[in-house]
């Protein structure tokens, strides 16, 4: 890529491509077009690799002509410390100038918010570069997703822009990477800005997607293993609950409803429990209508992670409570303590009020976890990055409070 500073003027060595503004076909001197997929660690550089593996051979079929793509993916944290589209930029477009590309594409998974609205991809024709958003294409075939928003990323950038009426040149806009009724549609780009074509998402259904994609990106399944200690407290909890004939007695006066609400209580008692003893509720110190937006957004996204988390490991709990009932208990034993004899549906009710015991168990043993292994279990790595972040300014800003 031709590197070039803020208003398109070149700098340093140039290779054999013209720029965008004289209408030029992005392509080395090889003769093929070196796409780079710079990738925040994690999942975003699990799937650049996924799409490395196909992306080349698509590319050429799609942009027709002989065309050549070669795509290199590079893992590296370019968010890190900032969540600032325009500052992204110019990080994206000081690494490419090292570099041999003819077109980066940087992914991440962290939102990005423009203008008040919530970023999907934004582009640079004269720059050779876009950056990509992952929670706003939504938690949903999130891989197939991201191969289409990337295709037609690379072909609108491969080509030479259009020259308009004004004699400016024009963006060509995007082919549909997303299904016609996702809330996405062109957002506006002032003319001092780097990039020429922005997509964002805006209203209830964009918040939701983004809030689902968000959601996704912290893999609430990883919840369960990462939280060795109140797993292993839970399990022994509903070990002893499963051997009391107190517990025995009280499963089988309870009635569904009854049962429904003990779920619930369980669930929620653990969901508050780590939330708020591991902080993961964030405060924001700003009163900018913007940032409180931005703020439940990121605690919604924190509850309904938590939430999805605990919910498998529900679940989970159940499905070895009915094992262990039907391995350890004695029918005679069982109707002598209960005075009624043991049927199959007493395992499901014991085992079901056995979860929810154990459940409550768990969220006393997560006292045991640090805060550190708690975030690490229910974010992904830049979601952690951001919170330390975050925690660290309003620390700063309680030191300074404190030295008035």
């Amino acid at each position: 890529m031709v590197p070039t500073g803020p208003r398109g003027h070149a700098e340093g060595h140039s290779r054999s491509r013209g720029s965008r503004r004289e209408g030029v076909t992005r392509v080395s001197s090889q003769g093929v077009t070196v796409v780079a997929l710079l990738a925040d660690p994690d999942a975003p550089t699990e799937i650049a690799r996924r799409l490395a593996r196909t992306l080349p051979d698509r590319l050429a079929e799609k942009a027709g002509e002989g065309r050549r793509f070669e795509v290199r993916v590079v893992s590296e944290p370019f968010t890190a410390g900032t969540e600032d589209p325009p500052t992204l930029v110019r990080r994206i477009m000081n690494r490419a100038r090292t570099e041999d590309w003819d077109i980066v594409v940087a992914i991440t998974d962290l939102p990005l918010h423009v203008h008040g609205r919530k970023l999907v991809v934004e582009l640079s024709h004269e720059h050779g570069l876009a950056l990509l958003s992952l929670p706003t294409l939504g938690g949903l075939r999130l891989q197939t997703r991201t191969r289409r928003a990337v295709e037609e990323v690379v072909l609108t950038l491969a080509v030479p822009q259009t020259t308009g009426t004004d004699g400016h040149p024009r963006s060509r806009p995007l082919g549909r990477f997303v299904s016609r009724l996702a809330p996405i549609h062109p957002g506006p780009v002032d003319e001092e800005e780097t990039a020429d074509l922005r997509y964002v998402v805006g209203g209830p259904r964009g918040y939701l997607r983004v809030l689902v994609g968000m959601v996704r990106a912290n893999r609430p399944w990883r919840l369960v293993p990462g939280l060795s200690k109140a797993l292993a407290a839970a399990l022994a909890t509903g070990a002893v609950a499963t051997v009391n004939s107190t517990v025995w007695s009280l499963s089988q006066a309870l009635s569904t409803p009854r049962l429904v609400i003990a779920t619930v209580g369980s669930v929620v008692i653990m969901i508050g429990w780590l939330i708020v003893d591991a902080k993961l509720w964030h405060r924001s110190a700003n009163a900018l209508p913007e940032e409180r937006k931005r703020t439940s957004l990121y605690n919604a996204s924190t509850v309904l992670t938590v939430g999805i988390g605990v919910i498998v490991c529900y679940v989970g709990l159940l499905a070895v409570n009915m094992v262990w009932a039907l391995f350890i208990l004695n029918d005679k034993v069982f109707a002598t303590t209960t005075q009624n004899p043991l049927h199959p549906a007493d395992y499901w009710t014991l085992s079901w009020f056995v979860a929810s015991i154990a459940t409550v168990g768990g969220a006393l043993g997560s006292g045991l976890e640090s805060d550190e292994a708690i975030r690490a279990a229910a974010f992904s790595k830049r979601e952690q990055e951001r919170r330390e972040m975050l925690q660290d300014d309003d620390d700063d800003d309680d030191e300074d409070r404190s030295e008035t």
